[in-house]
């Protein structure tokens, strides 16, 4: 295992775990980070394994509301009612996902000018929702009704175009539905665990042959960035969203985007 690798792994970790919660499309990120760095990986397995780095962060800060959730179902029809909607937002993504799994990795995920191009388009997309003038319906992610839930999960198929953002795409979904950027923004966190499960466990059992100990031990290594570099972003973005939105996002996804289609003209 080369130091380059090994570098390369704990750079687009740290990459990954930044970006995985804002929308700003960890996948685009990753995905072009290695193509500039010649990061080469069986399937691009890589970028969709490290992303359990992330879930961990999550479960540890939202540990204590989960356990709280759990505890609750038999006797709390709130805490069962926002259960089910994760669940039914989540279930688009399972289902799409399962049908075009290697459409989406050996096509889109190989295709750098149009993740280059989507994350122009979601950072306008986003610049003008963030400036839209939107009375919130829904203030608690806990509150948010199964039609509601549903509708934001039909949102995050989006994310299956790398560029997209899966947090992006559900989050503004939220937001021209009636909810306010923290809860939204929560309830991407939450639906965050199932779907990046899910594709964590589907892309791992469709590669299982093609992973060397190299490749595994790359894995782990992005794997353990991304989770501590995700746990600073988790602990703090609530906050930042409440005082200053997603502007800030938007104009980084557009710099980036620009910035790529540049590097890929004029780098060969």
């Amino acid at each position: 295992m080369e130091a380059q690798s090994i570098i390369s792994a704990l750079i687009l970790g740290l990459i990954e775990g930044l970006t995985e919660f804002i929308p700003v499309s960890s996948t685009a990120h990753v995905l072009l980070a290695g193509h500039f760095l010649g990061f080469q990986s069986p399937g691009n397995t890589f970028a969709v394994l490290i992303q359990l780095g992330a879930i961990l962060a999550i479960l540890s800060v939202y540990a204590h509301k989960l356990i709280t959730v759990a505890l609750a179902l038999p006797s709390d029809v709130r805490s069962r009612r926002f259960v089910l909607s994760v669940l039914v937002a989540f279930l688009p993504a399972a289902v799409i996902g399962a049908l075009i799994h290697d459409f989406i990795k050996d096509v889109l995920f190989e295709t750098p000018m149009l993740i280059c191009i989507m994350l122009i388009v979601g950072g306008i997309i986003l610049l003008l929702v963030d400036r839209m003038t939107l009375t919130p319906r829904y203030t608690d992610a806990m509150d948010y009704p199964l039609p509601l839930a549903f509708k934001i999960g039909l949102f995050q198929c989006l994310a299956m175009i790398p560029g997209t953002s899966r947090s992006g795409s559900t989050i503004v979904g939220a937001l021209l539905m009636g909810t306010d950027k923290r809860s939204a923004a929560e309830f991407s966190f939450f639906l965050a665990m199932p779907t990046m499960l899910g594709a964590f466990v589907l892309d791992l059992y469709k590669n299982r042959n093609a992973l060397s100990f190299d490749d595994s031990m790359l894995i782990v290594i992005g794997f353990i960035a991304a989770f501590f570099s995700a746990l600073i972003v988790v602990r703090g973005l609530l906050n930042f969203v409440s005082r200053r939105g997603y502007a800030p996002f938007a104009w980084w996804r557009i710099i980036v985007g620009i910035v790529g289609l540049i590097g890929l003209v004029f780098v060969k």
